[in-house]
């Protein structure tokens, strides 16, 4: 169902496609790009210059910075930060002689809850990023992100855990994880 506009704001300069669904609350910056069956949650910043495919599902309190495309196959739970210029792909083997570019061709890509991908990541398709994990600044992430992980390299690998409050986390006298700044306690399997 299309949401009229006066419930959110675009800026002149964008484009919304007839059937997009957008949420109450949204805000599309300059020369972006919303395709007709795309679904945005309510209270998400678009930034400038984003594309947002057909059959993308972005939930409520997203923010996309400038520069990123979604691609089909794409799902952004709430509460998901996407850094300037990151980028996900959708199809895993390419080719312009032998194009695979329908809905049977796109692997499936979820960004879970919470989870931050920072400026100039790249996310492999058929991956999902966990809840509030943490991506960093230019990583290649070509595998699954446990919850909580914060990664980062190329190939990103775990290299610590952070809390949902966005501070890492420390292993306390017990033996589990603890996050200093909010005080809450985790146990995370693996991360031992």
């Amino acid at each position: 169902m299309n949401i009229p506009q006066t419930e959110y704001f675009a800026h002149p300069t964008a484009v919304v496609d007839d059937g997009a669904s957008i949420g109450g609350g949204v805000r599309i910056w300059h020369f972006s790009h919303i395709s007709p069956t795309a679904t945005i949650g309510k209270d998400c910043n678009i930034g400038q210059n984003v594309f947002v495919a057909d059959h993308v599902k972005i939930g409520n309190n997203v923010k996309i910075q400038n520069n990123v495309s979604v691609y089909e196959g794409v799902v952004l739970e709430d509460y998901v930060f996407c850094g300037p210029s990151m980028v996900f792909t959708n199809v895993r083997t390419p080719r312009v002689e032998y194009p695979r570019n329908t809905s049977k061709d796109y692997l499936v890509t979820t960004v879970r809850h919470g989870a931050s991908i920072g400026a100039n990541a790249t996310i492999v398709c058929g991956v999902t990023v966990g809840r509030h994990a943490f991506v960093g600044a230019g990583a290649v992430v070509t595998k699954d992100v446990p919850d909580y992980a914060m990664v980062y390299g190329n190939p990103a690998k775990v290299q610590g855990y952070m809390c949902a409050c966005g501070d890492t986390v420390v292993k306390s006298s017990t033996g589990d994880l603890l996050c200093e700044r909010c005080h809450t306690h985790f146990h995370i399997p693996g991360a031992d």
